[in-house]
């Protein structure tokens, strides 16, 4: 096993969703499980055993843990191409990226849509079809979707022309069900019209960090997959690029955003907001702010306009807590054709523990979010087209919100001047939170959070 750990450590940095960028894999084998196979596979296949790695990489702290499916083959029966090879542990014998050999993608779409069990050395998997579980063959073909970071998703598209399934494998592991799992399939089987329908899900067990205890949570996800869409982020783009109106399709965002928040509130509990909570987003406000300051000339300038902000929110209620998207965006909405708006990826900030993406919390902190996502647009025009009128992507920008804020503020019954206070303060948060991002990593890009920051601290505006 060494052999593999050491080839897996070559590999493993040159993938999108390896975390650690700019460190030497430090990797320790947690456990292992094999796919079950059916007797077509043994007759078809015989060369290749589809296997998932569970792999501890320590070289970060926490430690973060690695889900990594392979397929062994006889190197001289090896045609994938050399990007998803992951090396020859031993003489004869190749490593395939899994998502990339049929071997694999077969296997795991039986699990998902029929159920069973895979085995294997300190760990099981257990498929857990949904109450929409299409019947697929036996060598259905799946495509790798290009473009993922965190995750790495198949497309599985029958012949005969049947629905498409997409599932997506999550590469870092966590204990506890992965909110995408659980509030897309409860929202599909309450029939709501704003997401895909579930297809099925596999449950792990494995070792934790310590090996002393077992650990479980989730390790893919399959859903109905939707063709010829858009996601809204380029329908938006699309549309303030050539000066188009939104604002009826931003009206019908802001309808489906609070229709999801609606059914969350009846199909998962509802918390009221105390006194606690108040002061530990509080906290957190000014936490973030304090990082900003330290990173970023001139913000310092601010901070007394940005906590005025702040304090405000403290001094009017707030609304109870409930289950939310949690990561809400332009891209993490697809336009359908037939369909309208359709919400996806409620799996939350990747990188906050699933206890804490699990726990209710404000629905405006989505609705900021989408504002956000809006000023992006906006700030991406005015990036690529420097001699566009700075008005009119305002402009348009406005219009959006505006007409998102109005669609929301209908469909659920919110007093948008009561709660005003509040969602300046998330959204100001938010966008301090995209200025230490985009500081650290697309410094050209910081014009546009700080531009929002000074808009929404402005006590004039």
């Amino acid at each position: 096993m060494d052999s593999t750990l050491a080839c897996l450590a070559a590999w493993m940095p040159r993938q999108r969703w390896y975390a650690s960028k700019g460190r030497t894999p430090a990797l320790r084998l947690a456990a292992t499980w094999d796919m079950p196979t059916a007797d077509a596979d043994a007759d078809a296949d015989a060369d290749a055993r589809a296997r998932t790695l569970l792999v501890w990489d320590e070289s970060s702290l926490p430690p973060v843990l690695y889900q990594i499916p392979v397929v062994a083959r006889s190197t001289e029966t090896v045609d994938a191409p050399i990007d998803h090879i992951i090396g020859s542990p031993e003489p004869g014998t190749t490593l395939i990226d899994g998502p990339f050999d049929r071997s694999y993608t077969a296997a795991l779409l039986r699990l998902v849509t029929e159920g069973g069990r895979g085995v294997g050395a300190h760990a099981r998997a257990t498929g857990r079809p949904a109450a929409y579980a299409p019947t697929v063959g036996d060598d259905l073909p799946a495509n790798v979707l290009v473009g993922e970071q965190s995750n790495t998703s198949m497309i599985y598209r029958a012949p005969n022309g049947g629905s498409p399934v997409i599932c997506k494998i999550y590469r870092q592991l966590h204990a506890g069900s992965n909110p995408d799992i659980e509030l897309q399939t409860a929202l599909a089987e309450a029939g709501s019209p704003y997401v895909p329908r579930a297809v099925g899900h596999v449950d792990g067990e494995w070792p934790d960090a310590s090996a002393h205890a077992t650990a479980s949570g989730s390790l893919a996800f399959a859903q109905e997959f939707l063709d010829g869409v858009d996601d809204a982020w380029r329908v938006a783009l699309r549309a303030a690029a050539a000066g188009e109106d939104f604002t009826e399709r931003a009206w019908a965002l802001g309808v489906a955003t609070a229709d999801v928040h609606a059914s969350l509130a009846t199909l998962f509990p509802v918390a009221p907001t105390t006194s606690a909570d108040r002061a530990a987003i509080a906290a957190g406000w000014r936490g973030r702010l304090s990082t900003a300051i330290a990173e970023i000339p001139g913000l310092g300038d601010r901070r007394s306009a940005i906590e005025a902000v702040y304090d405000r929110a403290l001094t009017h209620d707030w609304p109870d807590q409930q289950r939310i998207h949690g990561d809400f965006h332009l891209g993490q909405v697809i336009l359908a054709p037939d369909r309208g708006w359709v919400l996806l990826d409620f799996e939350g900030e990747p990188m906050r523990p699933i206890a804490e993406r699990v726990r209710p919390d404000l629905a405006l902190r989505d609705v900021a979010g989408m504002l956000r996502s809006f000023d992006y647009v906006a700030g991406s025009i005015r990036l690529d087209q420097p001699d566009r009128s700075r008005e009119s992507v305002r402009s348009w920008a406005r219009s959006a919100r505006v007409a998102f804020l109005g669609g929301f503020a209908e469909a659920s019954g919110t007093d948008l001047a009561t709660v005003g206070p509040l969602l300046d303060a998330l959204e100001l948060d938010k966008a301090v939170y995209e200025a230490i991002y985009e500081a650290r990593n697309r410094p050209t890009w910081i014009t546009i959070p700080l531009r929002a920051i000074a808009r929404l601290s402005d006590p004039t505006r």
